[in-house]
Protein backbone atom coordinates (compact mmCIF):
# COMPACT_ATOMS: atom_id res chain seq x y z
CA UNK A 1 0.00 0.00 0.00
CA UNK A 2 0.80 3.60 -0.40
CA UNK A 3 0.45 6.49 1.75
CA UNK A 4 0.19 9.60 0.00
CA UNK A 5 -0.26 13.77 1.20
CA UNK A 6 1.04 16.68 -0.43
CA UNK A 7 3.27 19.73 0.52
CA UNK A 8 4.93 22.09 -1.16
CA UNK A 9 8.78 23.25 -2.22
CA UNK A 10 10.28 27.07 -2.63
CA UNK A 11 11.30 28.34 -5.28
CA UNK A 12 12.41 32.03 -5.01
CA UNK A 13 9.09 33.36 -3.49
CA UNK A 14 6.89 31.02 -5.50
CA UNK A 15 5.83 27.33 -4.29
CA UNK A 16 5.18 24.00 -6.19
CA UNK A 17 3.31 21.48 -5.21
CA UNK A 18 4.53 18.13 -4.41
CA UNK A 19 3.53 14.68 -4.01
CA UNK A 20 4.66 13.10 -0.79
CA UNK A 21 3.95 8.89 -1.38
CA UNK A 22 5.42 6.44 1.65
CA UNK A 23 5.72 2.91 1.18
CA UNK A 24 6.35 0.07 3.39
CA UNK A 25 8.05 -3.08 2.66
CA UNK A 26 10.48 -5.61 4.65
CA UNK A 27 14.45 -5.61 3.30
CA UNK A 28 16.67 -3.78 4.84
CA UNK A 29 15.82 -1.37 7.88
CA UNK A 30 16.21 2.11 6.83
CA UNK A 31 13.89 4.99 6.06
CA UNK A 32 15.02 6.11 2.61
CA UNK A 33 14.00 9.76 1.10
CA UNK A 34 14.34 10.15 -2.64
CA UNK A 35 12.91 12.84 -4.85
CA UNK A 36 16.25 15.29 -5.20
CA UNK A 37 16.00 15.97 -1.70
CA UNK A 38 18.47 18.45 0.20
CA UNK A 39 20.62 17.92 3.19
CA UNK A 40 18.01 19.31 5.42
CA UNK A 41 15.31 17.07 3.92
CA UNK A 42 17.78 14.51 4.25
CA UNK A 43 18.08 14.93 7.69
CA UNK A 44 14.32 14.88 7.82
CA UNK A 45 14.70 11.07 9.29
CA UNK A 46 16.06 11.32 12.11
CA UNK A 47 13.58 14.07 13.17
CA UNK A 48 10.75 12.11 11.77
CA UNK A 49 11.25 8.70 13.38
CA UNK A 50 12.53 9.99 16.96
CA UNK A 51 8.71 12.59 16.51
CA UNK A 52 6.77 9.04 15.55
CA UNK A 53 8.09 7.84 19.11
CA UNK A 54 7.72 10.26 21.31
CA UNK A 55 5.03 11.48 20.23
CA UNK A 56 3.20 7.61 20.98
CA UNK A 57 3.27 5.98 18.08
CA UNK A 58 5.30 2.76 17.67
CA UNK A 59 7.80 2.19 14.73
CA UNK A 60 8.81 -0.84 13.04
CA UNK A 61 12.60 -0.17 13.19
CA UNK A 62 12.45 -3.92 11.42
CA UNK A 63 10.84 -2.64 8.17
CA UNK A 64 11.77 -0.63 5.02
CA UNK A 65 9.86 2.98 4.41
CA UNK A 66 10.85 5.02 0.90
CA UNK A 67 9.28 8.32 0.85
CA UNK A 68 9.23 10.06 -2.34
CA UNK A 69 9.04 13.43 -3.03
CA UNK A 70 7.79 14.14 -6.78
CA UNK A 71 8.10 15.85 -8.80
CA UNK A 72 11.60 13.84 -8.88
CA UNK A 73 13.77 16.58 -10.79
CA UNK A 74 12.17 19.53 -8.63
CA UNK A 75 14.74 20.33 -5.77
CA UNK A 76 13.74 19.96 -2.32
CA UNK A 77 15.01 22.48 0.24
CA UNK A 78 14.57 22.94 3.80
CA UNK A 79 12.80 21.14 7.06
CA UNK A 80 9.03 21.53 6.02
CA UNK A 81 8.63 18.26 4.82
CA UNK A 82 9.15 17.07 8.00
CA UNK A 83 5.07 17.20 8.96
CA UNK A 84 3.87 15.44 5.49
CA UNK A 85 6.43 12.86 5.82
CA UNK A 86 5.28 11.61 9.13
CA UNK A 87 1.29 12.00 8.09
CA UNK A 88 2.39 9.71 5.31
CA UNK A 89 4.20 7.45 7.25
CA UNK A 90 1.53 6.92 10.23
CA UNK A 91 -0.80 6.14 6.81
CA UNK A 92 1.05 3.66 6.32
CA UNK A 93 0.84 2.39 10.03
CA UNK A 94 -2.42 2.46 10.14
CA UNK A 95 -2.61 5.26 12.58
CA UNK A 96 -4.44 7.37 10.15
CA UNK A 97 -6.76 6.78 7.76
CA UNK A 98 -4.92 7.33 3.70
CA UNK A 99 -7.96 8.33 2.06
CA UNK A 100 -8.38 11.14 4.43
CA UNK A 101 -5.19 11.82 4.29
CA UNK A 102 -5.68 12.83 0.87
CA UNK A 103 -7.02 15.55 1.17
CA UNK A 104 -5.06 17.55 2.96
CA UNK A 105 -1.58 19.95 2.01
CA UNK A 106 1.27 19.93 5.35
CA UNK A 107 4.06 22.12 6.09
CA UNK A 108 5.85 21.94 9.31
CA UNK A 109 9.20 21.24 10.67
CA UNK A 110 9.29 18.69 13.64
CA UNK A 111 10.78 18.79 16.78
CA UNK A 112 12.45 15.51 18.21
CA UNK A 113 8.85 15.87 21.14
CA UNK A 114 6.95 15.96 17.92
CA UNK A 115 5.94 19.30 18.13
CA UNK A 116 4.96 21.28 15.27
CA UNK A 117 7.17 23.99 14.37
CA UNK A 118 6.63 27.73 12.59
CA UNK A 119 8.48 27.89 9.25
CA UNK A 120 8.87 30.12 6.42
CA UNK A 121 7.22 30.05 3.08
CA UNK A 122 3.34 29.33 4.93
CA UNK A 123 2.02 32.12 2.44
CA UNK A 124 3.27 30.79 -0.75
CA UNK A 125 2.51 27.06 0.28
CA UNK A 126 -1.09 27.89 0.96
CA UNK A 127 -0.87 30.16 -2.50
CA UNK A 128 0.23 27.02 -4.28
CA UNK A 129 -2.30 24.49 -2.40
CA UNK A 130 -5.48 26.59 -3.53
CA UNK A 131 -3.62 26.80 -7.28
CA UNK A 132 -4.16 23.16 -7.56
CA UNK A 133 -7.11 22.67 -5.61
CA UNK A 134 -5.91 21.73 -2.63
CA UNK A 135 -8.54 23.74 0.31
CA UNK A 136 -7.45 22.09 3.37
CA UNK A 137 -4.00 22.97 5.00
CA UNK A 138 -1.91 21.58 8.62
CA UNK A 139 0.98 24.19 9.54
CA UNK A 140 2.61 25.09 13.01
CA UNK A 141 -0.24 27.67 15.36
CA UNK A 142 2.37 29.98 14.98
CA UNK A 143 2.49 29.75 10.74
CA UNK A 144 -1.61 29.74 10.78
CA UNK A 145 -2.13 33.91 10.82
CA UNK A 146 0.05 34.37 7.94
CA UNK A 147 -1.30 31.21 5.49
CA UNK A 148 -5.14 32.02 6.65
CA UNK A 149 -4.55 35.37 4.38
CA UNK A 150 -5.37 33.64 1.37
CA UNK A 151 -9.08 32.84 0.44
CA UNK A 152 -11.04 29.72 -0.24
CA UNK A 153 -8.31 27.76 2.16
CA UNK A 154 -9.01 26.50 5.33
CA UNK A 155 -5.92 26.83 7.68
CA UNK A 156 -5.78 24.21 10.29
CA UNK A 157 -2.99 24.64 12.77
CA UNK A 158 -1.82 22.13 15.31
CA UNK A 159 0.59 22.40 18.10
CA UNK A 160 2.28 18.63 17.75
CA UNK A 161 2.17 15.24 15.60
CA UNK A 162 -0.18 13.66 17.12
CA UNK A 163 -3.06 16.13 17.35
CA UNK A 164 -2.44 16.44 13.40
CA UNK A 165 -2.80 12.68 13.53
CA UNK A 166 -6.40 13.11 15.40
CA UNK A 167 -7.84 16.05 13.44
CA UNK A 168 -7.21 13.60 10.37
CA UNK A 169 -9.11 10.75 11.84
CA UNK A 170 -11.44 12.57 12.88
CA UNK A 171 -11.39 12.02 16.66
CA UNK A 172 -10.31 15.90 17.15
CA UNK A 173 -12.32 18.38 16.07
CA UNK A 174 -10.99 21.51 15.46
CA UNK A 175 -12.36 24.86 13.66
CA UNK A 176 -10.29 26.67 10.93
CA UNK A 177 -8.15 29.35 12.03
CA UNK A 178 -9.91 33.00 10.59
CA UNK A 179 -7.77 35.57 9.85
CA UNK A 180 -7.66 38.14 12.60
CA UNK A 181 -7.21 41.77 10.80
CA UNK A 182 -7.30 43.64 13.77
CA UNK A 183 -3.52 42.35 14.82
CA UNK A 184 -2.93 44.49 10.97
CA UNK A 185 -1.01 47.23 11.70
CA UNK A 186 -1.77 49.79 8.96
CA UNK A 187 -0.49 52.97 9.93
CA UNK A 188 3.30 53.99 10.78
CA UNK A 189 3.59 54.12 14.24
CA UNK A 190 6.64 56.28 15.01
CA UNK A 191 6.68 59.40 16.77
CA UNK A 192 9.10 61.06 13.97
CA UNK A 193 7.68 63.31 11.71
CA UNK A 194 7.93 65.72 9.15
CA UNK A 195 7.69 68.91 11.24
CA UNK A 196 10.42 67.67 13.00
CA UNK A 197 12.95 69.15 9.80
CA UNK A 198 13.86 72.23 10.14
CA UNK A 199 14.81 74.57 7.05
CA UNK A 200 15.16 72.53 3.99
CA UNK A 201 12.00 73.46 2.27
CA UNK A 202 13.32 72.48 -0.97
CA UNK A 203 14.32 69.16 0.08
CA UNK A 204 10.91 68.85 1.76
CA UNK A 205 8.84 69.64 -1.23
CA UNK A 206 11.12 67.29 -3.53
CA UNK A 207 10.25 64.37 -0.68
CA UNK A 208 6.67 65.11 -1.22
CA UNK A 209 7.14 64.76 -5.22
CA UNK A 210 8.90 61.47 -4.64
CA UNK A 211 6.36 60.29 -2.42
CA UNK A 212 3.42 61.19 -4.68
CA UNK A 213 4.70 59.60 -7.57
CA UNK A 214 6.72 57.05 -6.35
CA UNK A 215 10.13 58.37 -7.60
CA UNK A 216 13.92 57.70 -6.94
CA UNK A 217 15.74 60.38 -5.15
CA UNK A 218 18.85 61.57 -4.07
CA UNK A 219 20.17 63.73 -1.60
CA UNK A 220 23.95 65.36 -1.45
CA UNK A 221 25.03 67.67 1.16
CA UNK A 222 27.39 68.27 4.11
CA UNK A 223 27.20 66.18 7.47
CA UNK A 224 23.93 66.98 9.64
CA UNK A 225 22.24 68.89 6.99
CA UNK A 226 19.20 66.72 7.32
CA UNK A 227 19.65 63.61 4.78
CA UNK A 228 18.90 60.90 6.90
CA UNK A 229 16.56 62.58 9.03
CA UNK A 230 14.24 63.42 5.85
CA UNK A 231 14.84 60.12 4.58
CA UNK A 232 13.61 58.02 7.69
CA UNK A 233 10.22 59.68 7.68
CA UNK A 234 9.68 59.04 4.22
CA UNK A 235 7.30 56.20 5.40
CA UNK A 236 5.40 59.07 7.40
CA UNK A 237 3.65 60.58 4.13
CA UNK A 238 3.34 57.31 1.57
CA UNK A 239 -0.24 55.89 1.43
CA UNK A 240 -1.50 52.35 2.86
CA UNK A 241 -0.70 49.70 0.58
CA UNK A 242 -3.62 48.34 -1.54
CA UNK A 243 -4.93 44.62 -0.67
CA UNK A 244 -2.69 43.78 -3.72
CA UNK A 245 0.77 45.12 -3.09
CA UNK A 246 0.32 43.71 0.56
CA UNK A 247 -0.28 40.20 -0.66
CA UNK A 248 2.88 40.37 -3.11
CA UNK A 249 5.09 41.85 -0.12
CA UNK A 250 3.96 39.88 2.43
CA UNK A 251 4.62 36.41 0.27
CA UNK A 252 8.10 38.21 -0.38
CA UNK A 253 9.24 38.35 3.18
CA UNK A 254 7.66 35.09 4.06
CA UNK A 255 9.47 33.39 1.59
CA UNK A 256 12.89 34.68 2.92
CA UNK A 257 11.45 33.96 6.63
CA UNK A 258 11.30 37.74 7.26
CA UNK A 259 7.56 37.80 8.19
CA UNK A 260 7.74 37.17 12.47
CA UNK A 261 4.96 38.47 13.33
CA UNK A 262 3.02 36.66 10.33
CA UNK A 263 0.27 39.15 9.52
CA UNK A 264 -0.41 40.57 6.17
CA UNK A 265 1.92 43.49 6.05
CA UNK A 266 0.06 46.71 5.00
CA UNK A 267 3.00 49.02 6.07
CA UNK A 268 5.21 49.78 3.06
CA UNK A 269 9.00 48.37 4.19
CA UNK A 270 11.64 50.80 4.68
CA UNK A 271 14.86 49.35 3.99
CA UNK A 272 18.29 50.65 4.95
CA UNK A 273 21.19 47.85 4.83
CA UNK A 274 24.47 49.57 5.54
CA UNK A 275 26.74 50.82 3.08
CA UNK A 276 29.27 47.31 3.66
CA UNK A 277 26.71 45.69 2.49
CA UNK A 278 27.47 42.64 -0.32
CA UNK A 279 25.98 42.43 -4.18
CA UNK A 280 24.13 38.84 -2.97
CA UNK A 281 22.59 40.51 0.39
CA UNK A 282 21.49 43.39 -2.06
CA UNK A 283 20.08 41.51 -5.03
CA UNK A 284 19.53 38.21 -3.65
CA UNK A 285 21.27 34.64 -4.20
CA UNK A 286 22.66 31.68 -2.33
CA UNK A 287 22.59 28.13 -3.67
CA UNK A 288 18.91 28.46 -3.21
CA UNK A 289 18.41 31.81 -4.50
CA UNK A 290 16.20 33.74 -1.82
CA UNK A 291 15.50 37.49 -1.88
CA UNK A 292 17.56 40.41 -1.00
CA UNK A 293 17.25 43.66 0.16
CA UNK A 294 16.06 45.21 -3.10
CA UNK A 295 13.15 42.92 -2.93
CA UNK A 296 12.28 42.70 0.68
CA UNK A 297 11.74 46.79 -0.19
CA UNK A 298 9.16 45.78 -2.68
CA UNK A 299 6.35 48.46 -3.07
CA UNK A 300 8.40 50.36 -0.37
CA UNK A 301 11.76 52.15 0.27
CA UNK A 302 15.24 51.54 -0.39
CA UNK A 303 17.30 53.83 1.66
CA UNK A 304 21.14 54.01 1.26
CA UNK A 305 23.06 56.31 3.20
CA UNK A 306 26.37 56.93 2.84
CA UNK A 307 25.84 56.19 -1.11
CA UNK A 308 29.21 56.76 -2.54
CA UNK A 309 30.65 54.33 0.27
CA UNK A 310 29.29 51.30 -1.38
CA UNK A 311 30.70 48.64 -2.97
CA UNK A 312 30.89 49.67 -7.08
CA UNK A 313 29.24 46.03 -8.44
CA UNK A 314 27.01 46.27 -4.98
CA UNK A 315 25.53 49.67 -6.60
CA UNK A 316 25.67 48.49 -10.11
CA UNK A 317 23.20 45.54 -9.25
CA UNK A 318 20.35 48.05 -8.41
CA UNK A 319 20.33 48.88 -12.57
CA UNK A 320 17.78 46.32 -13.84
CA UNK A 321 15.21 46.87 -10.93
CA UNK A 322 15.50 50.32 -11.18
CA UNK A 323 14.78 50.06 -14.82
CA UNK A 324 12.04 47.08 -14.61
CA UNK A 325 10.99 47.01 -11.03
CA UNK A 326 12.52 43.17 -10.91
CA UNK A 327 15.78 41.62 -10.52
CA UNK A 328 17.01 38.21 -12.07
CA UNK A 329 19.59 36.35 -10.23
CA UNK A 330 21.64 33.64 -12.16
CA UNK A 331 22.72 30.51 -10.22
CA UNK A 332 24.43 27.47 -11.66
CA UNK A 333 21.68 25.80 -10.63
CA UNK A 334 18.97 28.12 -10.65
CA UNK A 335 18.09 31.36 -12.30
CA UNK A 336 14.89 33.21 -10.62
CA UNK A 337 13.06 36.75 -10.85
CA UNK A 338 11.99 38.39 -8.02
CA UNK A 339 10.33 41.86 -7.79
CA UNK A 340 11.85 44.72 -7.18
CA UNK A 341 9.39 47.78 -7.58
CA UNK A 342 10.74 50.24 -4.65
CA UNK A 343 11.25 53.97 -4.27
CA UNK A 344 15.40 54.63 -3.77
CA UNK A 345 16.46 56.87 -1.69
CA UNK A 346 19.92 57.65 -1.32
CA UNK A 347 21.94 59.94 0.43
CA UNK A 348 25.50 60.70 0.45
CA UNK A 349 28.20 63.48 1.46
CA UNK A 350 29.56 65.70 -1.40
CA UNK A 351 33.36 64.75 -0.88
CA UNK A 352 35.26 62.28 2.06
CA UNK A 353 35.22 64.71 4.27
CA UNK A 354 31.72 66.26 3.70
CA UNK A 355 32.42 69.86 3.28
CA UNK A 356 32.83 70.34 0.14
CA UNK A 357 30.71 73.43 -1.38
CA UNK A 358 29.98 74.64 2.47
CA UNK A 359 30.89 77.63 3.41
CA UNK A 360 30.86 76.78 7.44
CA UNK A 361 33.48 74.83 6.87
CA UNK A 362 36.38 74.47 5.12
CA UNK A 363 37.12 71.14 2.61
CA UNK A 364 39.98 69.96 2.86
CA UNK A 365 40.09 67.28 0.47
CA UNK A 366 42.06 67.10 -2.95
CA UNK A 367 40.42 67.42 -6.09
CA UNK A 368 41.75 63.48 -6.96
CA UNK A 369 40.35 62.75 -3.75
CA UNK A 370 37.14 63.58 -4.51
CA UNK A 371 36.69 62.12 -8.20
CA UNK A 372 37.90 58.89 -6.13
CA UNK A 373 35.02 58.66 -3.66
CA UNK A 374 32.46 60.11 -6.47
CA UNK A 375 33.69 57.22 -8.85
CA UNK A 376 32.13 54.36 -7.44
CA UNK A 377 28.23 56.19 -8.75
CA UNK A 378 28.02 55.76 -12.45
CA UNK A 379 26.58 58.02 -14.65
CA UNK A 380 23.71 55.21 -16.01
CA UNK A 381 22.96 54.75 -12.59
CA UNK A 382 22.66 58.32 -11.78
CA UNK A 383 20.82 58.47 -14.53
CA UNK A 384 17.26 56.20 -12.98
CA UNK A 385 17.31 58.37 -10.31
CA UNK A 386 14.62 61.08 -11.16
CA UNK A 387 15.34 64.27 -8.42
CA UNK A 388 18.37 64.95 -7.52
CA UNK A 389 18.87 67.47 -4.75
CA UNK A 390 21.71 69.03 -3.18
CA UNK A 391 20.90 70.26 0.38
CA UNK A 392 22.90 72.89 1.92
CA UNK A 393 23.96 73.13 5.69
CA UNK A 394 20.82 74.20 8.00
CA UNK A 395 22.08 77.92 9.34
CA UNK A 396 21.72 78.71 13.10
CA UNK A 397 18.57 80.81 12.79
CA UNK A 398 16.46 78.00 11.31
CA UNK A 399 17.59 75.90 13.82
CA UNK A 400 17.09 78.19 16.64
CA UNK A 401 13.69 79.18 15.76
CA UNK A 402 11.70 76.73 17.92
CA UNK A 403 8.17 78.66 17.35
CA UNK A 404 8.50 77.94 13.74
CA UNK A 405 7.37 73.99 12.73
CA UNK A 406 7.49 72.78 9.97
CA UNK A 407 3.96 70.80 8.25
CA UNK A 408 2.96 67.54 9.84
CA UNK A 409 3.48 64.56 8.07
CA UNK A 410 -0.44 63.72 8.12
CA UNK A 411 -0.69 67.36 6.16
CA UNK A 412 1.65 66.60 3.50
CA UNK A 413 0.52 62.53 3.53
CA UNK A 414 -3.32 63.64 3.11
CA UNK A 415 -1.94 65.67 -0.16
CA UNK A 416 0.23 62.46 -1.42
CA UNK A 417 -3.17 60.13 -1.26
CA UNK A 418 -5.02 62.37 -3.16
CA UNK A 419 -2.39 62.44 -5.71
CA UNK A 420 -2.18 58.79 -5.78
CA UNK A 421 -5.88 58.58 -6.04
CA UNK A 422 -5.79 59.96 -9.55
CA UNK A 423 -3.05 57.75 -10.27
CA UNK A 424 -5.36 54.68 -9.41
CA UNK A 425 -7.34 56.08 -11.46
CA UNK A 426 -5.56 56.85 -14.52
CA UNK A 427 -3.49 52.94 -14.21
CA UNK A 428 -6.77 51.11 -13.52
CA UNK A 429 -6.66 49.53 -16.84
CA UNK A 430 -2.86 48.43 -16.09
CA UNK A 431 -1.26 47.24 -13.46
CA UNK A 432 0.80 49.45 -12.40
CA UNK A 433 0.09 52.31 -9.19
CA UNK A 434 2.58 55.10 -9.64
CA UNK A 435 3.55 57.67 -12.21
CA UNK A 436 7.38 56.01 -11.74
CA UNK A 437 6.15 52.93 -13.26
CA UNK A 438 5.18 53.92 -16.59
CA UNK A 439 6.63 53.01 -19.67
CA UNK A 440 7.09 54.56 -23.24
CA UNK A 441 3.25 54.29 -24.26
CA UNK A 442 1.80 55.40 -21.16
CA UNK A 443 4.56 58.31 -21.06
CA UNK A 444 3.25 59.29 -24.73
CA UNK A 445 -0.30 58.16 -23.25
CA UNK A 446 -0.67 60.37 -19.74
CA UNK A 447 2.19 63.15 -20.16
CA UNK A 448 0.79 64.82 -23.57
CA UNK A 449 2.30 68.39 -22.99
CA UNK A 450 1.09 71.39 -26.02
CA UNK A 451 3.48 72.76 -28.32
CA UNK A 452 5.19 75.84 -25.98
CA UNK A 453 5.44 73.84 -23.61
CA UNK A 454 7.48 71.17 -25.69
CA UNK A 455 9.67 73.71 -27.31
CA UNK A 456 10.43 74.75 -23.66
CA UNK A 457 11.46 71.18 -22.53
CA UNK A 458 13.10 70.84 -25.48
CA UNK A 459 15.30 73.97 -24.46
CA UNK A 460 15.85 72.53 -21.18
CA UNK A 461 16.54 69.25 -22.30
CA UNK A 462 19.77 70.68 -24.25
CA UNK A 463 20.82 72.88 -21.45
CA UNK A 464 21.09 70.09 -18.79
CA UNK A 465 21.93 67.79 -21.63
CA UNK A 466 19.41 65.08 -20.68
CA UNK A 467 19.91 61.74 -22.10
CA UNK A 468 16.66 59.87 -23.57
CA UNK A 469 15.86 58.13 -20.52
CA UNK A 470 16.44 61.28 -18.30
CA UNK A 471 14.11 63.04 -20.48
CA UNK A 472 11.57 60.62 -19.66
CA UNK A 473 12.32 60.98 -16.12
CA UNK A 474 11.39 64.57 -16.20
CA UNK A 475 8.32 63.97 -17.84
CA UNK A 476 7.03 61.70 -15.01
CA UNK A 477 7.77 63.83 -12.08
CA UNK A 478 6.05 66.60 -14.21
CA UNK A 479 2.80 64.58 -14.35
CA UNK A 480 3.24 64.15 -10.42
CA UNK A 481 3.20 67.30 -10.13
CA UNK A 482 0.50 68.16 -11.99
CA UNK A 483 -1.34 65.73 -10.38
CA UNK A 484 0.02 67.29 -6.64
CA UNK A 485 -1.47 70.52 -8.31
CA UNK A 486 -4.95 68.57 -8.92
CA UNK A 487 -4.15 69.58 -12.89
CA UNK A 488 -5.42 67.30 -15.63
CA UNK A 489 -3.03 68.76 -18.02
CA UNK A 490 0.93 69.60 -17.66
CA UNK A 491 1.88 72.86 -17.49
CA UNK A 492 5.27 74.59 -17.57
CA UNK A 493 5.82 75.49 -14.21
CA UNK A 494 5.23 71.43 -13.73
CA UNK A 495 7.84 71.04 -16.53
CA UNK A 496 10.23 73.66 -15.09
CA UNK A 497 10.18 72.58 -11.35
CA UNK A 498 10.66 68.35 -12.67
CA UNK A 499 13.75 70.25 -14.68
CA UNK A 500 15.08 72.00 -11.18
CA UNK A 501 15.04 68.13 -9.49
CA UNK A 502 17.39 67.32 -12.86
CA UNK A 503 19.92 70.34 -12.58
CA UNK A 504 21.67 69.68 -9.00
CA UNK A 505 25.20 69.17 -9.26
CA UNK A 506 25.41 66.23 -7.32
CA UNK A 507 28.47 64.44 -9.07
Amino acid sequence: MIAKTFSAALNGIEANLVDIEAYMSGGNPNLVIIGLPDTAVKESKDRVITAIKNSGFDYPFAKRFVVNLAPADLKKEGAAFDLPIALSILAILGYIQPKKLKEFCAAGELALDGKIKKIRGSLPIALSARKNGINKIIVSAKNAQEASVINDVEIFPFENLSQAAMFINGDLYQEPHVYDASKDNSEYASKIDFADIKGQFIAKRAAEVAAAGGHNLIMSGPPGSGKTMLAKRMPTILPQMTFEESIETTKIWSAAGQNFSGNLIRIRPFRSPHHTSSTVSLAGGGIYPKPGEVSLAHNGILFLDEFSEFRRDALEILRQPLEDNKITVSRIKNALTFPASFMLIAAMNPCPCGNFGNPNKECVCSFIQIRRYLSKISGPLLDRIDIHISMPAVNIEELTDWARNGEASKTIRDRVIAAREIQTERFKETKIFSNSQMNAQEIKKFCAIDQKTSQMLKEIAVKLKLSARAFDRVLKVSRTIADLDKSENIKASHISEAAQYRAAEIL
